[in-house]
């Protein structure tokens, strides 16, 4: 790929060039969608014409876009589509580390759903989760939300039932009350405790046919309980994701910990910021971050807001509430 650079003042300009039409339309996006998109993120001016691309801007900003148009393109000569999220994805990863490949990243597929779309990890972080989940037996993905770590548990699941690798899948979160009693809500047990577990069943159907769901939860293939339906079980030959895990409490994670048994995997997912349990409670989470660190077979993965695959203002939204509560935690100091 040429590259001719030119030196002034301020600024660098970078010419690249991308020989295939049809690879290099898919790589500006409809309306240059993409290149527009990678200039305002990085904070640089970008112009195609026919399949050259210039690059104007700050040297190492220019050489970051370079970068990441070089290797979103080696994506899509390896088949891989590259969407306006990819192009978000790809500069946080290159913005990290420049050199980073995002082929090591996004060409590994975690599971392909029933609509034929590939799961692949978006971040470092995300793909050093679904190495650990291949390693380790017991793995915890720790971090903010939209960080993918349930969504990838569940990947790695479905993929581990489908290849004959585990004969079952339990999935299972606390039901915590949060603002509102369980007692006042309508339903028998399971009916009450249904709204907590939702986010399971979400990420299932997005991933296999909905009659394949109902068939494999019928059969008891798939499970699906609140932690508290874990007590006095051994679990082995099962693939077991316990989701918000931060709101278990210490004798409840203890508990799910020592169901584990043979030929099993056990992923536990949360958010260390966001629980809900009562001020009197610890939670089973940070004990377990505090004390399990340093067990041979158990690998911690931690996330951050950068790792965040939802909508892009998801990330801006937690960054103003870790200020917050940093000014927060200011005031009680001054007031100390």
């Amino acid at each position: 790929m040429a590259e001719d650079k030119n030196q002034n003042m301020e600024d660098r300009i970078a010419k690249f060039n991308f020989p295939d039409i049809e690879l290099a339309r898919q790589l500006f996006g409809d309306y240059d969608r993409h290149l527009k998109q990678l200039a305002k993120g990085l904070d640089v001016e970008i112009n195609a014409r026919g399949t050259q691309v210039t690059v104007r801007g700050d040297g190492i900003h220019a050489d970051l876009a370079g970068n990441t148009l070089n290797q979103l393109y080696g994506l899509l000569k390896e088949g891989y589509p590259v969407y306006e999220n990819d192009v978000d994805y790809a500069i946080r990863v290159l913005t990290r580390d420049h050199k980073a490949r995002l082929k090591d990243i996004f060409l590994d597929t975690v599971y392909v759903t029933s609509k034929k779309r590939s799961i692949t990890p978006k971040s470092r972080a995300q793909k050093a989760y679904i190495d650990a989940i291949r390693s380790f037996d017991i793995v915890f993905g720790v971090g903010p939300a939209g960080t993918g770590k349930t969504y990838l548990a569940m990947a790695m699941a479905v993929a581990a039932l489908s290849k004959g690798m585990v004969s079952r899948i339990i999935l299972t979160r606390p039901a915590v009350e949060a603002g509102e009693s369980l007692g006042f809500l309508p339903g028998d047990l399971t009916e009450k405790v249904d709204p907590y577990l939702r986010p399971l069943y979400d990420a299932l159907h997005d991933m296999m046919r909905f009659e394949k769901v109902s068939s494999l939860l019928q059969r008891g293939i798939i499970e699906v309980a609140p932690i508290a339906f874990m007590r006095g079980r051994t679990l082995n030959d099962s693939f077991i994701i316990l989701d918000e895990a931060q709101n278990t409490t210490s004798e409840q994670m203890k508990m799910f910990l020592t169901r584990i048994g043979f030929s099993s995997k056990a992923v536990i997912t949360g958010d260390i910021t966001q629980v809900d349990l009562p001020a009197n409670k610890m939670s089973g989470l940070i004990e377990c971050k505090n004390i399990l660190q340093d067990i041979e077979g158990i690998k911690f993965v931690f996330f951050s807001k950068t790792d965040v695959v939802r909508h892009r203002l998801v990330q801006s939204i937690i960054k103003a509430y870790e200020e917050l509560e940093e000014k927060k935690q200011a005031r009680k100091n001054q007031d100390v």
